[in-house]
């Protein structure tokens, strides 16, 4: 007789899109919702880093070499930004959709370069700019996913903030504005889209590709920061990927925002 398996195998054959997941988070979610049996899309704007991420996944799990795919999406541009969103549904449903031809879950890990703008330097263009990927994007998106998503409770959104909507930085107004709004977007998204669940996450200090600097800085930077958490370390994406699956998993959440920041907010 076989061990029951209704938590571990929650999110077998699952059909997840994850846009962003070519490199940092969302990259170990992949890797996670892989190791779960689900079957996973990740999408980027540079094709090449898509690719390579796809096979350094194959590479990882050989037995589920197939259930990995790469789409390329651009979402930093206003004028094309829905038909992107709308090309990428419709490819990642025609690559790894079901009978049914839906997906499962869709989550939003997509970032750009932070634009600390200090107030006497905004512009309408810097501070619309600055929430194109951030905050429109993952917006628009919701807007499409009753088509392109089962309806059911066993389905969600997830879209990622970060630790700045809550704790503020000085000359981090405009992208700060931007990560606070994604809490009241979650919370309405919820009813919005309901019976699909919708949840966030907001990470603090991840130790991931955005950091734009030399391994020695940031290595730095991530011993700096570590010193004021409570946890004494930066965080890894494959640790920031577990709070992404419960989200997936937990089919009673929604309009939640899961806090995962080694205790930044304590004032270490």
């Amino acid at each position: 007789m076989s061990d029951l398996t209704k938590y571990t195998s929650k999110l077998a054959s699952s059909r997840i899109l994850i846009i962003g997941g070519s490199s940092g988070i969302g990259f170990a979610v992949a890797a996670a919702c892989l190791e779960h049996d689900a079957l996973v899309a990740i999408s980027s704007s540079n094709a090449s880093r898509v690719d390579a991420a796809v096979k350094k996944l194959q590479s990882s799990y050989p037995s589920k070499s197939s259930n990995i795919v790469g789409l390329t999406v651009d979402l930093s541009k206003s004028s094309t930004l829905e038909s992107e969103l709308k090309t990428l549904l419709d490819g990642t449903v025609s690559k790894i959709g079901g009978q049914s031809k839906k997906l499962d879950h869709v989550v939003f890990t997509a970032g750009d370069a932070l634009a600390t703008i200090p107030l006497a330097e905004m512009s309408m263009e810097k501070v619309l700019q600055a929430g194109q990927i951030r905050f429109f994007a993952p917006l628009m998106l919701a807007k499409y996913l009753p088509s392109y998503l089962e309806p059911s409770y066993k389905s969600s959104y997830t879209v990622t903030t970060g630790a700045v909507s809550e704790k503020p930085i000085p000359n981090w107004s405009v992208i700060g504005s931007y990560a606070g709004g994604h809490h009241s977007m979650v919370r309405n998204l919820a009813l919005d889209l309901k019976p699909l669940r919708v949840n966030g996450i907001s990470p603090g200090v991840v130790n991931t590709e955005l950091w734009r600097m030399s391994d020695e800085q940031k290595e730095k930077v991530m011993k700096f920061h570590g010193e004021h958490l409570a946890t004494g370390r930066a965080g890894q994406p494959e640790d920031v990927a577990e709070s992404y699956l419960a989200l997936l998993k937990d089919w009673n959440m929604t309009g939640s925002m899961v806090r995962t920041d080694g205790g930044g907010l304590l004032g270490i």
